[in-house]
């Protein structure tokens, strides 16, 4: 017969839970009052200055002659920030571009949608999300992308880096373990090398190297070539990521595969990379966050993404000495974004599980 435990009122539980996890002993009774001793210390006032005297709509004098947060640094220069140098009367077209894409990620949440027409949609999506970038049709104003930045450029790099990525780490993964020794050590040398440099390197050398070797006449958009920078860079530690996935699916898996006749391609798609992808979910989440936060790298080749749009703003004089704001602004929309991925990662683990 099963032991049921007693249940007990919610006070005493939480009294319980008090006990057995913040003081279950003398150190950790000293931590847990030193802890909220310096909470006690540090949020009623950060509060105070965040909320109680804030002010969200005034003059910069008026900022300074107060004590709280001057929150009007952002509801000033709010376009800017989010829109960098697109053009001012043009900045529905980024704007509606952006809630496509959230409503795009949103929709691909549920599984129940993962169909067929879900490529099809995205296609259908990403076409008229560039058209509205870059316009030139249907009597569109074209914006030439050196005036992209801001939000929309940071999604872009982002987004576009990662879904571009990830396919090409599990091809490199699965050209790591080949038994061809050309396309082995081609992905071995390829994931070697970009994992020993920095990301900041690879920017530089789309940048500036890059272009040295392209015919007389050719360009390519500094864009783009940072957007192919960061899908191979973060495409190098996918592949060693699912190169561990697929490390531990058990040799009978293969075996069961081979006795069923499937082609090399068949028992990858329908039965190892299924289950090796689905193990490798927490650290592939990893990588993408890291690689969404890394995409503030790109100041450092003249890309004004929103990290730069935040700086700029604040370089104007009359909002000088209002970083921790403009910052904790930004912050919050980094914060956000990771967290959102962060939780679906779980939540798709679960029902994978």
């Amino acid at each position: 017969m099963r032991n049921e435990q007693p249940k007990h009122p919610p006070v005493k539980r939480t009294i319980l839970w008090l006990r057995e996890n913040l003081f279950n002993g003398v150190f950790n009774s000293i931590v847990t009052v030193v802890l909220l001793f310096a909470l006690y210390k540090i949020i009623p006032p950060f509060i105070r200055w965040a909320f109680v005297d804030s002010l969200w709509a005034s003059t910069p004098a008026a900022c300074r002659a107060g004590n709280g947060a001057c929150w009007s640094v952002i509801t000033s220069n709010i376009r800017f920030i989010i829109f960098g140098f697109y053009p001012h009367d043009l900045h529905w077209r980024p704007l509606l571009a952006m809630i496509m894409l959230v409503g795009l990620l949103l929709y691909s949440k549920n599984r129940n949608n993962w169909h067929k027409s879900l490529f099809y949609l995205w296609m259908a999506g990403l076409f008229i999300m560039g058209l509205l970038m870059k316009g030139g049709l249907l009597g569109l104003t074209p914006v030439e992308s050196d005036k992209w930045g801001g939000l929309p450029l940071t999604m872009m790099l982002a987004f576009f880096g990662m879904i571009a990525a990830y396919p090409l780490g599990v091809i490199l993964a699965l050209g790591r373990r080949s038994t061809m020794s050309a396309i082995k050590i081609f992905s071995v040398l390829y994931i070697e090398l970009i994992r020993g440099v920095p990301l900041i390197s690879l920017l530089f050398m789309s940048s500036i190297l890059f272009p040295l070797f392209l015919p007389e006449g050719l360009t390519i958009n500094k864009i783009i070539r940072a957007q192919m920078a960061i899908i191979i860079f973060t495409a190098a530690y996918i592949a060693e990521v699912v190169r561990g996935g697929l490390q531990a699916i058990t040799k009978e898996q293969y075996e069961a595969a081979d006795s069923l006749g499937l082609s090399f391609s068949q028992k990858m798609r329908l039965i190892i990379l299924p289950q090796a992808l689905k193990i490798v979910i927490p650290p592939s989440v990893g990588i993408l966050i890291s690689a969404f936060k890394d995409t503030s790298l790109v100041v450092i080749i003249a890309l004004y993404d929103l990290l730069k749009t935040s700086k700029s703003t604040l370089s104007n004089p009359d909002w000088m000495g209002f970083s921790p704001e403009v910052y904790l602004f930004v912050a919050t929309i980094y914060f956000i974004s990771c967290y959102a991925m962060s939780s679906y990662s779980r939540r798709l683990e679960r029902e994978l599980h």
